[in-house]
């Protein structure tokens, strides 16, 4: 069992690999690296098991050193889920034993696994998210009628408002909507860039859908799009979104679609336990499953605690909502590529 690096030339490979294990994500798709590396500026550690020429396992890492949140080797950083993914279990542990070198060599803080189910319970484990997954009936009515009633009246309310979704080709009027939201919940915003290479770099399983009302922008969302689920990724909504119900409708829209192209999973993805988004995707009749992220730590004594619940950050959140919003959209990029997302 060879472990080795991934290049360029092995993209189509290694994505054959992800595409065909049950265990792989979209976020573990060989484009991450690209995205890594070019957008944000991080060295990516993109990392397979190989044996007599043939992917038994993959792990996708990125090393983020930052001032200001730690020195951190995570997989996959600004991605919901990561770690090993892998059809052999020697696959498995030989990658899992190469991360750990690497953290020590690199001298990080820790190196971070971000599963959708237990690996390592010795390994020390952050319990603040949850995943949000559900099947999209094959009926489009009875996708509606499986949305619990209170919610349901959300969705029919946007709906005679008159608002109209569309694939969106461009990125701008997504980028609008989403740093508007930002702006308002206090939170620095990723760069044009960074969501103009997500688009470029994953092509068709990269879809915007924005949501208008009589031509003014409502809402938008970032999807992506791997074997047959849907994942919602990044969104957000202008001030029309709350009165209009267009959150609501937004994400109806998506699974409408959803279900008319035969998909058969909607991934609402993570929620931290407590907040607003946690309460809304509840509310649409998702059960939240707990994500496992396991810690090798190397420097640090304690698990990180970046979390805009932790007392550190709430002035900075409160600061950063009153700061003039171009000047958001100018700094955010700086500040949210320093974290590990």
């Amino acid at each position: 069992m060879q472990i080795r690096q991934l290049q360029a030339a092995d993209f189509p490979r290694w994505d054959a690999f992800v595409e065909a294990c049950p265990e792989a994500t979209f976020f573990h798709r060989a484009g991450w690296k690209t995205v890594l590396e070019s957008a944000l500026k991080h060295d990516a550690h993109f990392l397979y098991a190989e044996e007599e020429g043939q992917i038994k396992g993959v792990l996708p890492l990125a090393h983020v050193n930052s001032r200001l949140f730690g020195n951190a080797l995570s997989s996959l950083a600004f991605c919901v889920y990561g770690g090993i993914a892998a059809t052999d279990p020697r696959a498995h542990q030989a990658l899992e034993a190469e991360a750990c070198r690497r953290a020590e060599t690199l001298g990080v803080d820790f190196l971070e696994m971000r599963y959708r189910r237990q690996h390592n319970p010795q390994w020390p484990r952050k319990s603040l998210y949850y995943t949000f997954r559900k099947p999209i009936d094959p009926d489009v009515e009875q996708n509606m009628k499986n949305i619990p009633r209170k919610q349901r009246a959300m969705v029919r309310k946007g709906i005679k408002a008159g608002l109209v979704s569309q694939w969106d080709t461009g990125i701008e009027r997504f980028y609008e909507a989403y740093a508007r939201s930002l702006h308002a919940l206090g939170t620095p915003v990723f760069s044009r860039r960074y969501f103009q290479t997500l688009r470029d770099v994953f092509g068709e399983d990269c879809r915007i859908l924005t949501v208008t009302h009589e031509g003014q922008l409502v809402a938008s969302v970032m999807s992506f799009y791997f074997r047959d689920e849907v994942l919602p990724y990044y969104g957000g909504g202008t001030h029309l979104a709350r009165a209009l119900k267009g959150n609501d409708f937004m994400y109806w829209e998506l699974m409408r679609r959803s279900c008319e192209e035969g998909l058969k999973v909607f991934d609402y993805g993570r929620s931290k336990e407590g907040t607003g988004s946690f309460s809304f995707k509840k509310n649409w009749g998702f059960e939240p499953e707990p994500l496992f992220y396991e810690y090798h730590l190397v420097r640090a004594e304690n698990l990180p605690d970046i979390n805009p619940k932790n007392p550190r950050y709430r002035l900075f959140i409160e600061a950063w909502k009153k700061l003039p919003y171009p000047l958001t959209k100018l700094l955010g990029p700086h500040i949210v590529r320093q974290t590990t997302g």
